[in-house]
Protein backbone atom coordinates (compact mmCIF):
# COMPACT_ATOMS: atom_id res chain seq x y z
CA UNK A 1 0.00 0.00 0.00
CA UNK A 2 1.62 3.34 -0.99
CA UNK A 3 1.56 6.45 1.75
CA UNK A 4 -0.53 8.70 -0.18
CA UNK A 5 -3.33 5.57 -0.01
CA UNK A 6 -2.70 5.15 3.34
CA UNK A 7 -3.06 8.84 4.47
CA UNK A 8 -6.56 8.33 2.90
CA UNK A 9 -7.60 5.65 4.61
CA UNK A 10 -5.90 7.38 7.98
CA UNK A 11 -7.58 10.71 7.41
CA UNK A 12 -11.09 9.04 6.66
CA UNK A 13 -11.24 7.69 9.92
CA UNK A 14 -9.85 9.77 12.21
CA UNK A 15 -11.18 13.18 10.84
CA UNK A 16 -14.12 15.14 11.23
CA UNK A 17 -14.11 16.50 7.87
CA UNK A 18 -17.15 19.30 8.57
CA UNK A 19 -14.69 20.66 11.71
CA UNK A 20 -11.29 20.18 10.01
CA UNK A 21 -13.15 22.56 7.15
CA UNK A 22 -14.29 25.37 9.39
CA UNK A 23 -17.20 24.66 8.52
CA UNK A 24 -17.47 25.13 4.67
CA UNK A 25 -20.64 25.27 2.49
CA UNK A 26 -23.09 22.33 2.21
CA UNK A 27 -22.24 22.24 -1.78
CA UNK A 28 -18.44 21.54 -1.12
CA UNK A 29 -17.89 18.93 1.45
CA UNK A 30 -14.24 17.23 1.72
CA UNK A 31 -13.75 13.96 -0.64
CA UNK A 32 -11.19 11.24 0.58
CA UNK A 33 -8.75 12.28 -1.43
CA UNK A 34 -8.98 16.03 0.04
CA UNK A 35 -9.29 14.50 3.59
CA UNK A 36 -5.72 13.03 3.10
CA UNK A 37 -4.57 16.49 2.10
CA UNK A 38 -5.89 17.62 5.80
CA UNK A 39 -3.59 15.56 7.44
CA UNK A 40 -0.94 17.01 5.41
CA UNK A 41 -1.99 20.55 5.83
CA UNK A 42 -1.99 20.29 9.81
CA UNK A 43 1.24 18.88 9.92
CA UNK A 44 2.55 21.14 7.57
CA UNK A 45 3.94 19.14 5.31
CA UNK A 46 3.97 19.92 1.69
CA UNK A 47 0.91 19.12 -0.36
CA UNK A 48 -0.48 19.43 -3.54
CA UNK A 49 -3.99 20.31 -3.78
CA UNK A 50 -6.15 19.81 -7.52
CA UNK A 51 -8.81 21.57 -8.27
CA UNK A 52 -11.55 18.95 -9.46
CA UNK A 53 -13.58 22.57 -10.47
CA UNK A 54 -11.65 23.75 -13.12
CA UNK A 55 -13.58 24.55 -16.34
CA UNK A 56 -11.68 24.15 -20.00
CA UNK A 57 -14.16 26.39 -21.69
CA UNK A 58 -15.19 29.36 -20.24
CA UNK A 59 -17.93 32.27 -20.58
CA UNK A 60 -16.92 35.67 -22.03
CA UNK A 61 -17.21 37.11 -18.63
CA UNK A 62 -16.31 35.45 -15.23
CA UNK A 63 -18.76 36.56 -12.18
CA UNK A 64 -16.63 38.03 -9.11
CA UNK A 65 -17.80 40.14 -6.30
CA UNK A 66 -21.26 40.81 -7.68
CA UNK A 67 -19.92 41.94 -10.65
CA UNK A 68 -18.43 40.77 -13.76
CA UNK A 69 -15.27 40.76 -15.42
CA UNK A 70 -13.37 39.89 -19.06
CA UNK A 71 -10.88 40.32 -21.33
CA UNK A 72 -12.22 43.57 -22.16
CA UNK A 73 -11.54 44.93 -18.42
CA UNK A 74 -7.79 43.91 -18.90
CA UNK A 75 -7.74 45.28 -22.28
CA UNK A 76 -8.79 48.45 -19.78
CA UNK A 77 -6.34 48.00 -17.39
CA UNK A 78 -3.29 47.89 -20.17
CA UNK A 79 -4.68 51.02 -21.55
CA UNK A 80 -4.74 52.79 -18.56
CA UNK A 81 -0.59 51.69 -17.92
CA UNK A 82 -0.10 53.07 -21.50
CA UNK A 83 -2.11 56.70 -21.34
CA UNK A 84 -0.22 57.15 -17.95
CA UNK A 85 3.50 55.92 -19.82
CA UNK A 86 4.72 59.30 -21.04
CA UNK A 87 4.07 60.55 -16.96
CA UNK A 88 5.77 57.78 -15.26
CA UNK A 89 8.72 58.33 -17.38
CA UNK A 90 8.83 61.61 -16.16
CA UNK A 91 8.08 60.33 -12.45
CA UNK A 92 10.43 58.01 -12.26
CA UNK A 93 14.24 57.95 -13.90
CA UNK A 94 14.69 54.28 -14.07
CA UNK A 95 11.37 54.13 -16.17
CA UNK A 96 13.41 56.47 -19.28
CA UNK A 97 14.57 53.90 -21.16
CA UNK A 98 11.50 52.33 -21.57
CA UNK A 99 9.44 55.07 -22.01
CA UNK A 100 7.48 54.95 -18.98
CA UNK A 101 6.49 51.17 -19.65
CA UNK A 102 6.44 49.00 -16.63
CA UNK A 103 7.60 45.44 -17.63
CA UNK A 104 10.10 42.34 -16.69
CA UNK A 105 11.89 39.96 -19.33
CA UNK A 106 11.02 36.05 -19.89
CA UNK A 107 14.45 34.81 -19.12
CA UNK A 108 15.28 30.59 -19.90
CA UNK A 109 16.88 28.49 -17.44
CA UNK A 110 18.05 25.86 -18.62
CA UNK A 111 20.32 25.01 -15.96
CA UNK A 112 17.39 24.23 -13.33
CA UNK A 113 16.03 20.75 -14.02
CA UNK A 114 12.19 20.25 -14.19
CA UNK A 115 12.24 16.78 -15.71
CA UNK A 116 10.52 16.81 -18.95
CA UNK A 117 9.94 20.13 -20.78
CA UNK A 118 11.72 23.64 -20.83
CA UNK A 119 11.98 25.93 -17.51
CA UNK A 120 11.30 30.00 -18.26
CA UNK A 121 11.34 32.65 -15.80
CA UNK A 122 8.93 35.56 -15.77
CA UNK A 123 11.47 37.74 -13.94
CA UNK A 124 8.49 40.44 -12.25
CA UNK A 125 11.55 40.39 -9.23
CA UNK A 126 12.71 42.82 -11.51
CA UNK A 127 10.20 45.24 -11.90
CA UNK A 128 11.43 48.78 -11.78
CA UNK A 129 9.60 51.33 -9.28
CA UNK A 130 8.91 48.54 -6.37
CA UNK A 131 11.11 45.75 -7.52
CA UNK A 132 8.09 43.15 -7.61
CA UNK A 133 4.89 41.97 -8.80
CA UNK A 134 2.97 44.22 -6.76
CA UNK A 135 4.39 47.09 -9.28
CA UNK A 136 1.39 45.50 -11.64
CA UNK A 137 -1.85 46.14 -9.20
CA UNK A 138 -0.09 48.65 -6.76
CA UNK A 139 0.61 51.08 -9.83
CA UNK A 140 -2.70 50.29 -11.49
CA UNK A 141 -4.91 50.88 -8.75
CA UNK A 142 -3.16 54.39 -8.00
CA UNK A 143 -2.94 55.47 -11.70
CA UNK A 144 -7.18 54.65 -11.95
CA UNK A 145 -7.66 56.75 -8.44
CA UNK A 146 -5.46 59.52 -10.15
CA UNK A 147 -6.89 59.03 -13.23
CA UNK A 148 -10.69 59.74 -11.60
CA UNK A 149 -9.95 62.49 -9.66
CA UNK A 150 -8.47 64.12 -12.83
CA UNK A 151 -11.49 63.94 -14.81
CA UNK A 152 -13.61 65.39 -12.27
CA UNK A 153 -12.11 68.38 -11.45
CA UNK A 154 -10.99 68.94 -15.55
CA UNK A 155 -7.33 68.37 -15.04
CA UNK A 156 -7.36 66.19 -18.60
CA UNK A 157 -10.43 65.34 -20.85
CA UNK A 158 -12.13 62.28 -21.36
CA UNK A 159 -10.42 61.91 -24.82
CA UNK A 160 -7.06 62.57 -23.17
CA UNK A 161 -3.83 60.79 -25.03
CA UNK A 162 -0.85 59.58 -23.46
CA UNK A 163 1.04 63.24 -23.92
CA UNK A 164 -1.98 65.19 -22.07
CA UNK A 165 -1.51 63.10 -18.89
CA UNK A 166 1.59 64.97 -18.37
CA UNK A 167 -0.79 67.20 -16.88
CA UNK A 168 -0.73 65.42 -13.85
CA UNK A 169 2.90 66.29 -13.02
CA UNK A 170 1.59 70.12 -13.15
CA UNK A 171 1.28 71.91 -9.77
CA UNK A 172 -2.38 72.22 -10.05
CA UNK A 173 -2.52 68.19 -10.22
CA UNK A 174 0.34 67.91 -7.24
CA UNK A 175 -2.18 70.19 -5.38
CA UNK A 176 -5.17 68.49 -5.88
CA UNK A 177 -3.46 64.93 -5.16
CA UNK A 178 -2.31 66.27 -1.85
CA UNK A 179 -5.48 66.85 -0.39
CA UNK A 180 -5.73 63.38 -0.51
CA UNK A 181 -4.39 60.05 1.41
CA UNK A 182 -3.91 56.60 -0.51
CA UNK A 183 -3.65 53.86 2.47
CA UNK A 184 -3.10 50.30 2.23
CA UNK A 185 -1.96 47.65 4.70
CA UNK A 186 0.34 45.14 3.64
CA UNK A 187 2.87 42.58 4.52
CA UNK A 188 5.75 44.62 2.30
CA UNK A 189 5.52 44.64 -0.82
CA UNK A 190 2.30 45.66 -1.87
CA UNK A 191 3.04 48.74 0.59
CA UNK A 192 5.89 49.36 -1.27
CA UNK A 193 4.44 49.46 -4.63
CA UNK A 194 1.54 52.28 -3.31
CA UNK A 195 3.58 54.16 -1.03
CA UNK A 196 6.13 54.58 -3.78
CA UNK A 197 3.78 55.36 -6.75
CA UNK A 198 1.15 57.58 -4.41
CA UNK A 199 4.15 59.62 -2.84
CA UNK A 200 5.44 60.50 -6.50
CA UNK A 201 2.10 61.60 -7.92
CA UNK A 202 1.89 63.90 -4.66
CA UNK A 203 -0.54 61.65 -2.77
CA UNK A 204 -0.23 61.52 1.14
CA UNK A 205 1.10 58.21 1.69
CA UNK A 206 -0.21 55.27 4.20
CA UNK A 207 1.25 51.99 4.31
CA UNK A 208 0.19 49.93 7.50
CA UNK A 209 2.60 47.10 8.08
CA UNK A 210 1.72 44.20 9.79
CA UNK A 211 4.52 42.27 12.34
CA UNK A 212 5.62 40.03 9.29
CA UNK A 213 7.16 43.41 7.32
CA UNK A 214 10.78 43.60 6.89
CA UNK A 215 12.84 46.87 8.42
CA UNK A 216 14.18 47.87 5.19
CA UNK A 217 11.03 47.90 3.19
CA UNK A 218 9.90 49.87 6.02
CA UNK A 219 12.82 52.66 5.17
CA UNK A 220 12.30 52.68 1.89
CA UNK A 221 8.83 53.96 2.43
CA UNK A 222 10.00 56.61 5.00
CA UNK A 223 12.46 57.64 2.66
CA UNK A 224 10.19 58.34 0.18
CA UNK A 225 7.93 60.18 2.59
CA UNK A 226 5.26 57.47 3.12
CA UNK A 227 4.23 57.54 6.74
CA UNK A 228 4.58 53.74 7.91
CA UNK A 229 2.24 52.69 10.86
CA UNK A 230 3.15 49.37 12.32
CA UNK A 231 0.87 47.08 13.92
CA UNK A 232 2.33 44.42 16.35
CA UNK A 233 -0.79 41.88 14.60
CA UNK A 234 -0.70 40.40 11.21
CA UNK A 235 -1.54 40.91 8.05
CA UNK A 236 -5.40 40.49 8.49
CA UNK A 237 -5.12 42.74 11.01
CA UNK A 238 -3.02 45.31 9.70
CA UNK A 239 -5.06 45.36 6.74
CA UNK A 240 -8.42 45.73 8.86
CA UNK A 241 -7.29 48.71 10.90
CA UNK A 242 -6.12 50.43 7.99
CA UNK A 243 -9.64 50.01 6.44
CA UNK A 244 -11.19 51.53 9.63
CA UNK A 245 -9.05 54.30 9.84
CA UNK A 246 -9.35 55.13 5.98
CA UNK A 247 -13.44 55.05 6.19
CA UNK A 248 -13.23 57.98 8.65
CA UNK A 249 -12.00 60.41 5.97
CA UNK A 250 -13.66 61.22 2.92
CA UNK A 251 -10.32 62.16 1.40
CA UNK A 252 -8.88 58.95 1.72
CA UNK A 253 -8.75 56.00 -0.69
CA UNK A 254 -8.27 52.86 0.95
CA UNK A 255 -6.43 50.40 -1.52
CA UNK A 256 -7.90 46.97 -0.08
CA UNK A 257 -5.76 44.29 -0.79
CA UNK A 258 -8.35 41.36 0.16
CA UNK A 259 -11.45 43.25 -2.12
CA UNK A 260 -9.88 44.96 -5.16
CA UNK A 261 -11.09 44.25 -8.23
CA UNK A 262 -8.28 47.41 -9.48
CA UNK A 263 -5.64 45.86 -8.11
CA UNK A 264 -6.79 42.47 -9.58
CA UNK A 265 -7.24 43.35 -13.51
CA UNK A 266 -3.83 45.15 -13.06
CA UNK A 267 -2.11 42.04 -12.17
CA UNK A 268 -4.17 40.46 -15.26
CA UNK A 269 -2.86 42.67 -17.50
CA UNK A 270 0.67 41.32 -17.70
CA UNK A 271 -1.59 38.21 -19.38
CA UNK A 272 -1.07 40.19 -22.61
CA UNK A 273 2.75 41.25 -22.76
CA UNK A 274 3.48 37.62 -22.02
CA UNK A 275 1.48 36.28 -24.87
CA UNK A 276 3.99 38.68 -26.59
CA UNK A 277 6.73 37.18 -25.15
CA UNK A 278 5.95 33.57 -26.07
CA UNK A 279 5.13 34.01 -29.01
CA UNK A 280 8.55 36.27 -29.82
CA UNK A 281 10.01 33.24 -27.75
CA UNK A 282 8.73 30.25 -30.01
CA UNK A 283 7.04 28.87 -27.45
CA UNK A 284 3.74 27.77 -28.49
CA UNK A 285 0.97 27.26 -26.15
CA UNK A 286 -1.52 24.37 -27.38
CA UNK A 287 -2.94 20.94 -26.85
CA UNK A 288 0.28 19.25 -27.51
CA UNK A 289 2.70 22.70 -26.09
CA UNK A 290 0.66 22.36 -22.60
CA UNK A 291 2.12 25.41 -20.42
CA UNK A 292 2.24 25.34 -16.70
CA UNK A 293 2.72 28.26 -14.51
CA UNK A 294 3.24 28.63 -10.71
CA UNK A 295 3.11 31.47 -9.03
CA UNK A 296 4.04 32.41 -5.19
CA UNK A 297 0.66 33.43 -3.17
CA UNK A 298 -0.40 35.27 -0.23
CA UNK A 299 -3.95 36.60 -0.32
CA UNK A 300 -4.10 35.63 -3.57
CA UNK A 301 -5.38 38.95 -5.83
CA UNK A 302 -1.68 38.79 -7.47
CA UNK A 303 -1.80 35.63 -8.49
CA UNK A 304 -5.48 35.37 -9.41
CA UNK A 305 -5.42 38.10 -11.31
CA UNK A 306 -2.49 36.58 -13.67
CA UNK A 307 -4.41 33.19 -13.72
CA UNK A 308 -7.65 35.52 -15.13
CA UNK A 309 -5.30 37.05 -17.82
CA UNK A 310 -4.00 34.09 -18.77
CA UNK A 311 -6.73 31.79 -19.16
CA UNK A 312 -8.31 35.23 -21.41
CA UNK A 313 -5.69 34.73 -23.68
CA UNK A 314 -4.04 31.77 -23.87
CA UNK A 315 -6.95 29.65 -23.47
CA UNK A 316 -7.32 25.92 -21.60
CA UNK A 317 -4.14 24.91 -22.18
CA UNK A 318 -2.19 27.10 -19.64
CA UNK A 319 -2.73 25.35 -16.39
CA UNK A 320 -1.89 28.00 -13.01
CA UNK A 321 -0.90 26.57 -9.75
CA UNK A 322 -0.63 28.48 -6.39
CA UNK A 323 2.25 28.38 -4.33
CA UNK A 324 2.46 28.49 -0.42
CA UNK A 325 4.01 28.20 2.44
CA UNK A 326 3.04 25.39 4.69
CA UNK A 327 2.20 27.42 7.66
CA UNK A 328 0.26 29.84 5.21
CA UNK A 329 -2.12 27.85 2.98
CA UNK A 330 -4.98 30.01 3.60
CA UNK A 331 -5.63 29.91 -0.75
CA UNK A 332 -5.84 26.24 -0.71
CA UNK A 333 -7.59 26.23 2.38
CA UNK A 334 -10.63 28.50 0.92
CA UNK A 335 -10.66 26.46 -2.34
CA UNK A 336 -11.13 23.41 -0.91
CA UNK A 337 -13.77 25.06 1.47
CA UNK A 338 -15.52 26.50 -1.39
CA UNK A 339 -17.54 28.91 -1.37
CA UNK A 340 -19.83 30.04 1.77
CA UNK A 341 -17.08 29.33 4.12
CA UNK A 342 -14.14 31.50 4.89
CA UNK A 343 -11.33 29.42 6.90
CA UNK A 344 -8.07 30.49 8.25
CA UNK A 345 -4.87 28.55 8.77
CA UNK A 346 -5.24 29.80 12.76
CA UNK A 347 -8.09 27.36 12.81
CA UNK A 348 -6.01 24.39 11.12
CA UNK A 349 -3.38 24.50 14.16
CA UNK A 350 -0.93 26.80 11.86
CA UNK A 351 1.29 29.90 12.73
CA UNK A 352 1.34 31.54 9.75
CA UNK A 353 4.72 31.99 10.28
CA UNK A 354 7.35 32.65 7.18
CA UNK A 355 10.19 33.96 6.08
CA UNK A 356 8.36 34.51 3.12
CA UNK A 357 6.92 37.63 4.53
CA UNK A 358 4.59 38.11 1.00
CA UNK A 359 3.11 35.18 1.51
CA UNK A 360 2.24 35.22 5.65
CA UNK A 361 -1.45 35.81 5.16
CA UNK A 362 -4.07 33.83 7.34
CA UNK A 363 -6.99 34.14 5.40
CA UNK A 364 -7.65 34.35 1.24
CA UNK A 365 -9.25 36.86 -0.50
CA UNK A 366 -12.88 35.60 -1.06
CA UNK A 367 -12.98 37.94 -4.77
CA UNK A 368 -9.60 36.01 -6.01
CA UNK A 369 -11.11 32.42 -4.42
CA UNK A 370 -14.30 32.81 -6.31
CA UNK A 371 -12.59 33.66 -9.67
CA UNK A 372 -10.52 31.00 -9.25
CA UNK A 373 -13.13 28.64 -8.85
CA UNK A 374 -13.30 27.57 -12.34
CA UNK A 375 -9.88 28.91 -13.81
CA UNK A 376 -6.94 27.65 -11.20
CA UNK A 377 -6.00 24.57 -11.90
CA UNK A 378 -4.20 23.88 -8.17
CA UNK A 379 -1.81 24.89 -5.48
CA UNK A 380 0.78 23.38 -3.15
CA UNK A 381 2.74 23.86 -0.33
CA UNK A 382 6.21 24.43 0.33
CA UNK A 383 8.55 24.22 3.89
CA UNK A 384 10.85 27.66 4.51
CA UNK A 385 13.59 25.51 4.34
CA UNK A 386 13.45 24.63 0.23
CA UNK A 387 12.17 28.19 0.05
CA UNK A 388 16.00 29.24 0.70
CA UNK A 389 17.60 26.14 -1.39
CA UNK A 390 15.59 27.50 -4.01
CA UNK A 391 16.77 30.55 -4.15
CA UNK A 392 20.68 29.61 -3.86
CA UNK A 393 20.07 27.20 -6.95
CA UNK A 394 18.18 29.80 -8.75
CA UNK A 395 21.20 32.32 -8.07
CA UNK A 396 23.85 29.60 -8.92
CA UNK A 397 21.57 28.50 -12.27
CA UNK A 398 20.73 31.90 -13.61
CA UNK A 399 22.37 34.89 -11.41
CA UNK A 400 18.97 35.98 -10.45
CA UNK A 401 18.66 37.54 -6.86
CA UNK A 402 15.53 36.62 -5.44
CA UNK A 403 13.87 37.17 -2.32
CA UNK A 404 12.32 33.54 -0.56
CA UNK A 405 8.81 34.08 -1.05
CA UNK A 406 9.57 34.29 -5.23
CA UNK A 407 11.23 30.90 -4.96
CA UNK A 408 8.14 29.12 -4.06
CA UNK A 409 6.71 28.04 -7.50
CA UNK A 410 10.36 26.60 -8.29
CA UNK A 411 8.79 23.34 -6.23
CA UNK A 412 6.25 23.11 -8.89
CA UNK A 413 7.05 21.03 -11.62
CA UNK A 414 8.36 18.07 -9.03
CA UNK A 415 5.18 18.15 -7.54
CA UNK A 416 3.16 18.12 -10.32
CA UNK A 417 5.43 15.17 -12.28
CA UNK A 418 6.59 13.55 -8.95
CA UNK A 419 3.88 13.23 -6.49
CA UNK A 420 1.10 10.62 -5.97
CA UNK A 421 -1.32 13.18 -6.70
CA UNK A 422 0.10 14.81 -9.27
CA UNK A 423 0.91 11.62 -11.89
CA UNK A 424 -2.78 10.41 -12.34
CA UNK A 425 -3.88 14.14 -12.84
CA UNK A 426 -1.65 14.84 -15.58
CA UNK A 427 -2.85 11.31 -16.54
CA UNK A 428 -6.62 12.14 -16.41
CA UNK A 429 -5.99 15.75 -18.17
CA UNK A 430 -4.57 14.16 -20.90
CA UNK A 431 -1.30 15.84 -20.36
CA UNK A 432 1.49 13.12 -19.52
CA UNK A 433 1.79 12.21 -23.07
CA UNK A 434 2.42 15.58 -23.99
CA UNK A 435 5.11 16.58 -21.05
CA UNK A 436 8.21 16.60 -23.07
CA UNK A 437 7.21 19.15 -25.03
CA UNK A 438 5.50 21.31 -22.28
CA UNK A 439 6.42 24.73 -20.85
CA UNK A 440 6.74 25.33 -16.90
CA UNK A 441 6.89 29.01 -16.07
CA UNK A 442 7.94 30.29 -12.77
CA UNK A 443 7.01 33.64 -11.30
CA UNK A 444 9.54 34.98 -9.53
CA UNK A 445 7.26 37.94 -7.67
CA UNK A 446 10.12 39.67 -5.97
CA UNK A 447 13.59 40.66 -4.53
CA UNK A 448 15.10 43.88 -7.01
CA UNK A 449 15.27 45.97 -3.79
CA UNK A 450 16.42 43.16 -0.95
CA UNK A 451 19.39 44.95 0.55
CA UNK A 452 22.58 43.08 -0.17
CA UNK A 453 23.48 42.11 3.83
CA UNK A 454 19.57 40.57 3.45
CA UNK A 455 20.44 38.83 0.54
CA UNK A 456 23.56 37.17 1.87
CA UNK A 457 22.06 36.43 4.94
CA UNK A 458 19.08 34.26 2.81
CA UNK A 459 22.10 33.21 0.44
CA UNK A 460 24.32 31.76 3.68
CA UNK A 461 21.05 29.72 5.10
CA UNK A 462 20.25 28.29 1.50
CA UNK A 463 23.77 26.54 0.89
CA UNK A 464 23.63 25.75 4.64
CA UNK A 465 20.80 23.65 3.83
CA UNK A 466 21.88 22.59 0.88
Amino acid sequence: MNRHLALIQQASKAINLKAIMAMPSENHTLSATDAALATLLRRAEPCLWLNPRRQAVLPRAQPVAGSSIGLDDTRAAAARFARFAPLLARLFPELQATAGVIESPLLPASGLHVGQGRLWLKADHLLPVAGSIKARGGMHEVLEFAERLALRHGLIGAQAGPDDYLALASPAARALFARHTVAVGSTGNLGLSIGVAASALGFSAVVHMSLEAKEWKKERLRQRGVQVVEHAGDYEAAVAAGRAQAAQDPFSHFVDDERSLSLLLGYSAAALHLQGQLRDAGIAVDAEHPLFVYLPCGVGGAPAGITFGLRQVLGPHVHCFFAEPVQSPCFMLQMMAGQGAHPSVYDWGLSNQTEADGLAVPRASLPAAELMESLLSGCFTVHDDTLFRQLVQVLDATGERIEPSAAAGFGGPAMLTGSDSGRPWLAEQGLQQHLARATHLVWTTGGLFVPPDEYERFVQRGRALS
